[in-house]
């Protein structure tokens, strides 16, 4: 079952003219729901509109956060798995035209599935990354919001796949270091945590924020967004990726260096209180 445009359907093939199919015409969110609530809400549904707004697409008048958030939490109720859930809200503009559309006016999809834990935890085993280097991250506003153009995260999933990594690490076209294919990136260097500012094309991620702020409390701790190049990484203590679904995931080897986790365990437990005290 999907959420389309408010009504709980069977999926099914969504039209052959669809435009986030065919142009890749479309921005998402993907929220994390535990125990029926949508972990940080009111940052999905703003970045969303941002979105939107950004690729001009048309807002209905009726698309409130109240409106989002009953339309993912409906679908996860009917599917009984809002203990703990992942939920993906697809905006697409409608059918017609080539490049340019007929219409800026849009429909939406949910899909969602079942987590198996209702906290986060940290994932301690071997993580190794590398650089992607096929193609570049560019430095723009586009790059910083959820298209459903992900074909460079794509490949680079391909390449890590057939490389044995875990994941890899995507720089921009001035060659630092952007974000992970699937999280922005932190490293840990000293006493001196620091995360590639937006201006270098990275996502403006909803965990991102989370932990910037969770981290500024860390006592000793300094955090800054900073440019992170490729040398960098080698003088590391601590490298670890962020997203909503995962939370905090340490990478345990670039190359030849190997990592610590101390502050990545740190965070996540803080993350779980920040969580529980909202």
């Amino acid at each position: 079952m999907i959420n389309f445009n408010g009504n709980i359907v069977e999926e099914e093939n969504l039209l052959t003219q669809n435009r986030a199919f065919l142009f890749g015409d479309g921005v998402f969110e993907t929220v994390k729901i535990i125990n029926n609530k949508i972990l940080f809400l009111e940052d999905h549904y703003f970045r969303l509109m941002a979105s939107m707004r950004v690729v001009r697409m048309e807002i209905p008048m009726n698309f409130t956060m109240e409106h989002f958030e009953e339309q993912i939490l409906n679908l996860v109720q009917q599917k009984g798995i809002s203990a703990s859930a992942r939920a993906r809200i697809t905006v697409f503009r409608n059918d017609g035209g080539l490049y340019l559309p007929k219409t800026n006016e849009i429909s939406y999809l949910i899909h969602a599935s079942q987590l198996e834990s209702t906290v986060y935890a940290l994932n301690t085993g071997q993580y190794e990354v590398d650089l992607y280097k096929d193609f570049y991250v560019t430095k723009q506003l586009l790059s910083s919001i959820k298209t459903t153009n992900k074909m460079i995260n794509v490949t680079g999933s391909i390449f890590a796949y057939e490389n044995g990594l875990a994941n890899c690490l995507l720089i921009n076209d001035a060659k630092n270091v952007v974000e992970g294919l699937q999280g922005n990136l932190f490293m840990l260097a000293g006493k001196k945590l620091i995360t590639p500012p937006i201006s270098e094309g990275c996502l403006n991620g909803i965990m991102r924020k989370q932990i910037l702020a969770l981290a500024k409390k860390v006592e000793g701790i300094e955090v800054v967004e900073e440019i992170i190049s490729p040398f960098d990484l080698q003088k590391a203590d601590e490298l670890f990726l962020t997203n909503v679904i995962m939370g905090i995931q340490p990478i345990t080897k670039y190359r030849k260096k190997e990592f610590t986790s101390n502050l990545a365990h740190l965070l996540v437990q803080k993350l779980n209180e920040s969580i529980t005290e909202n």
